[in-house]
């Protein structure tokens, strides 16, 4: 974006992104869309830096909380409606390819022929994660543990419901029902977690997450119609950790101190993010599907019996001292610099 620019650099990547969608239906090969893959995800970490970018300079101070919150509904009812389509024809043929290449070159068109002027470049900033660490042990595995939670089921939340046999519809709808729930029940535990304990939420959060995880793991086989209304809830459980982790952070820093400390958070969810699709297929190749299940249990009750730990070892700011809950996005830092919380121009550095 530097060199370039935010409308070349979003045509470039969603070019690329376009393609890659189409070389996936020509080349069946498994390590070929393993690169594939990779090539899309950095597209579209570039393709969200370039749109949080805009908003950011858009966005005045005091607006800044109600468009990062309108920014992730539209992303998550996106993800949710595009889960159906696998339903525009048959998942192992050429339309679902087409399609998705399709959106991404529609999506040119209004950046296109924008007469907004462009933003400037986003500086990356020099981040130490030993000292966000010490900031706060719990936040920095609540980002991982969300990295980790997020990415393993929208990559292999789709292979889960084929595998115990569900249909294309029921795959769509338990898929779209968790996104929706996540969509949800974000505002609701967090504004609730603003007047309390943070991490009472956060291991409440976690603990009722793993006992929906336990129950899909013993009910679903038998029962495929409980999955997406246990789907939802686990979604608008789960998809908190994220925000959660980052305002329990923040309860502890000034506010010049946030946006670089949230991109360290945002790193350590990008790292969780990348190893969750590969420890989570793994263990679904190994165990079966639903090994899916006692994965995200396994992480939800560490990241519980952390957040007890951690209560007994150190008090919690005073309620009325906490920071505001914020719905957070974990696409790019960009995003971020639309956070309320922290100061347009931050002063510390981490590292």
């Amino acid at each position: 974006m530097k060199r370039v620019g935010h409308i070349r650099a979003f045509a470039a990547l969603a070019s690329i992104a376009s393609t890659t969608a189409i070389v996936h239906a020509l080349v069946v090969d498994p390590w070929i869309w393993s690169l594939l893959r990779a090539i899309t995800g950095f597209c579209l970490v570039g393709l969200y830096m370039v749109i949080e970018s805009w908003l950011n300079v858009l966005a005045p101070n005091q607006h800044r909380g109600r468009v990062l919150a309108a920014y992730m509904a539209v992303t998550l009812v996106a993800l949710a409606l595009g889960q159906f389509l696998i339903l525009a024809g048959d998942v192992k043929g050429f339309v679902p390819f087409a399609l998705v290449s399709i959106l991404l070159s529609l999506a040119l068109v209004p950046i296109a022929m924008t007469r907004v002027e462009q933003p400037k470049a986003v500086e990356a900033p020099r981040l130490s994660l030993r000292h966000l660490y010490e900031i706060s042990p719990l936040g920095v595995y609540g980002a991982l543990a969300s990295g980790l939670l997020n990415s393993a089921f929208y990559s292999m939340g789709a292979v889960f419901g084929q595998r115990i046999g569900l249909s294309e519809a029921e795959i769509a709808a338990f898929m779209s029902a968790t996104i929706i729930g996540g969509a949800a029940l974000q505002w609701p535990i967090g504004h609730f977690s603003d007047r309390h304990d943070r991490r009472v939420v956060l291991v409440v959060v976690c603990l009722f997450a793993a006992a929906l995880a336990t129950a899909a793991f013993l009910v679903v086989p038998r029962f495929h119609s409980a999955l997406a209304v246990i789907g939802f809830l686990y979604g608008g459980l789960v998809f908190t950790v994220y925000g959660l982790s980052i305002a329990h952070v923040n309860d502890y820093l000034k506010p010049a101190e946030v946006l670089e400390a949230t991109s360290g958070l945002l790193l350590l969810h990008g790292i969780g993010a990348s190893v969750g699709p590969a420890a989570a297929g793994a263990l679904m190749d190994a165990l079966g599907p639903g090994s899916l299940l006692v994965y995200f249990t396994l992480i939800l009750v560490m990241l519980g019996a952390l957040g007890l730990y951690r209560m007994r070892i150190r008090p919690s700011p005073v309620p009325s001292e906490h920071c505001e809950f914020v719905a957070m996005a974990s696409s790019s830092r960009a995003a971020l610099e639309m956070d309320p919380r922290g100061d347009a121009e931050p002063e510390l550095r981490l590292g």
